[in-house]
């Protein structure tokens, strides 16, 4: 888990619909590169568009994402070569994810981070996402 109590910390990934209703959530080190779980987050869901924050930008996942017949509106990263062109308007629906965050961050326990256990972080991590979906 890395480093907790003023270390590294934990990061959360989710994938949200075009509702901004989690679909998939997952649990990682705070050192840990966002892009590795991309493949996690993508399994078994189908999508006509990804939209991810540079974080996300790489040619593989971009490969990947165009392979299953969905389009990928990632913007690239400020050290990349050969910079891709997206559709900025289609961009702007990131917000969802931003709007999940938002109403996540809502409950204490998960924007504070008072178990010690990644298993119990991640269990109140779902149960925010269930509450979410409720309403």
């Amino acid at each position: 888990m890395g480093r907790s109590r003023g270390g590294f910390g934990t990061k959360i990934h989710v994938a949200v619909n075009g509702l901004g209703l989690p679909v998939t959530v997952t649990l990682t080190p705070g050192q840990a590169a966002d892009v590795t779980q991309a493949p996690v987050l993508l399994a078994g869901q189908p999508a006509a568009v990804v939209i991810a924050d540079k974080a996300y930008d790489s040619q593989p996942l971009v490969n990947t994402i165009e392979r299953t017949g969905a389009e990928a509106v990632i913007p690239s990263r400020s050290n990349r070569t050969e910079p891709r062109a997206i559709d900025r308007e289609r961009y702007k629906d990131r917000n969802l994810a931003e709007c999940f965050w938002a109403k996540a961050k809502q409950f204490r326990r998960v924007a504070t981070r008072y178990e010690k256990t990644a298993r119990n972080f991640l269990a109140f991590v779902h149960l925010t996402s269930i509450m979410i979906l409720l309403r």
